[in-house]
């Protein structure tokens, strides 16, 4: 480790690099079959990824530099950033590459060199012990059920919570997935270099990729998340691996040092032995290793960086899906056989029908009736509802022929929102388990009482699935969720009218 630590230290870095144009930093764009993949197999892998199991948000992919396929399952938008969870911690990952190749630190440094004031008064042997490069393969001695106790919002610091957790195995020795050990590492960038994981990386990676406005949620303490939090949009994602594939060197100019992107996306310690696994084919600083030679980056519900060195290909996905091993299944499926060594002749006309296929492709909308027998009798009515685990305290509706416009009170704050009859109207936001996010909504009369709605949250993966129906001066409401960390509660209320 000492010996690599010091060939990153004597990588030249330049530590602000300017901010290439938008139109130079953005990927150049490329017909398939100039880079070995017909237009055919792109669009059979556009419709199979269109099946629910998918949760398809988002894909783009990248062969030999080019993009060579990319769409948007509307309301989703190449324009709208992404929520990517644990994909965030490739680039925390990312930080503490520049920051030890500029001399900030090392990762054969302990922990506790950095968070002296939150240290135990007694540490442990093995806390002591404990060093940057354990964080970043998590192997950092702890168990789950102890990790999982650590609060990021709370009024104690997230580092002095972590430092204060058994420590019951030696460092290094142990793969437990950590992701309080990402927000340590996040937090030794600040104290290293001054600025937040977020700041820190503007000028020495965002900027140069050409990635704006980047967003990263902190904690009180003001630490970047680490291991989640950041949102980007997709062709962001794509850059990042990009950059990932040509060993740290955009478009002339070296970002990162080539001995760090082979030290943090190869194996560094073992997490499994199922071969037809990709959670079990070893775990870098803070990339998946996977199967086909490939790595990635990813977070929940299906927020992927892929890259595959061997086919000199980019992927970037996001999804809301309950497998994400259904994803990377299919990729290896359907799309790796696909790849071809050289160029292929032209197909214009396969290539004009991927292009519509991708322009195409949107989650379905709600199909029903336009208005029902009982609209105008419902329509204006305000309904309250007891006490529910949502906070949904009261809703008032009025319906058109096209669609419903509401105004939903949730924990005491007033939201609007306007459903779409048969299209995704972009309209108001609701709170999720991210904060307040924009929506768009479709919806319809599926039965003469039953209107019916879906909500997405297009710059997450979370779309809810709500059904009002009228009876007796009474609303009853059932709404599921798509996707939803721990067991998935489904929601049932009756409100009644004022």
């Amino acid at each position: 480790m000492k010996l690599l630590s010091a060939i990153l230290i004597s990588t030249s870095l330049c530590a602000c690099i300017p901010a290439q144009a938008a139109n130079e930093s953005s990927l150049p764009r490329s017909a398939p079959e100039a880079q070995g993949i017909s237009s055919a197999a792109l669009i059979t892998l556009a419709e199979e990824a269109s099946q629910p199991i998918y949760g398809m948000n988002s894909l783009m992919i990248v062969r030999h530099g080019q993009v060579v396929a990319e769409g948007w399952w509307a309301p989703y938008a190449a324009s709208e950033p992404h929520v990517l969870f644990s994909l965030s911690k490739s680039f925390t990952s990312t930080a503490i590459g520049i920051a030890a190749a500029e001399g900030k630190l090392s990762i054969d440094d302990p922990v506790l060199k950095y968070f002296p004031e939150d240290a135990p008064e007694q540490p442990s042997k093995n806390l002591k012990e404990m060093r940057i490069s354990d964080l970043l393969k998590m192997s950092t001695g702890q168990h789950s059920e102890d990790i999982d106790k650590v609060n990021y919002f709370g009024p104690e610091p997230a580092t002095k919570q972590f430092l204060a957790l058994p420590v019951v195995h030696k460092p290094g020795t142990l793969f437990v997935y950590n992701t309080p050990a990402s927000y340590m590492l996040s937090a030794i960038v600040q104290k290293a270099t001054g600025q937040s994981t977020l700041d820190y990386l503007q000028p020495r990676l965002f900027a140069p990729l050409g990635i704006e406005k980047p967003v990263w949620d902190a904690s009180p303490q003001g630490v970047s998340l680490g291991g989640f939090g950041l949102n980007l949009r997709t062709e962001d994602i794509a850059m990042f691996g990009q950059l990932l594939l040509q060993q740290g060197e955009w478009q002339g100019k070296r970002i990162l040092p080539a001995a760090w992107v082979e030290l943090a996306t190869s194996r560094q310690a073992s997490n499994g032995s199922n071969p037809d696994s990709d959670w079990d084919q070893g775990y870098g600083f803070q990339f998946w290793r996977c199967r086909n030679g490939a790595f990635r980056g990813d977070g929940a519900f299906g927020q992927y960086c892929i890259v595959m060195p061997q086919c000199d290909t980019v992927i970037a996905i996001t999804s809301g899906t309950k497998d994400m091993g259904a994803v990377l299944n299919l990729l290896w499926k359907r799309f790796l056989p696909e790849l071809r060594p050289a160029a292929l002749p032209a197909d214009e006309t396969s290539a004009g029908a991927l292009k519509q296929k991708l322009a195409e492709l949107a989650l379905p909308p709600v199909k029903g009736a336009a208005t029902s027998p009982i609209a105008a009798s419902v329509s204006g009515k305000t309904f309250r509802f007891p006490e529910n685990p949502d906070h949904i305290e009261a809703i008032t509706v009025n319906f058109d022929s096209g669609g419903m416009k509401s105004v939903v009170r949730i924990a005491g704050k007033d939201y609007s929102v306007s459903s779409g009859m048969g299209v995704w109207n972009k309209t108001g936001e609701l709170p999720s388990d991210t904060g307040p996010t924009p929506i768009a909504a479709s919806g319809a009369w599926t039965s003469d009482d039953t209107y019916t709605a879906r909500f997405c949250m297009y710059r997450t993966p979370f779309v809810l699935n709500v059904s009002l129906r009228f009876a007796d001066g009474k609303l009853f409401l059932e709404q599921a969720r798509n996707v939803s960390f721990g067991a998935a509660q489904d929601l049932k209320i009756t409100g009644k009218a004022d």
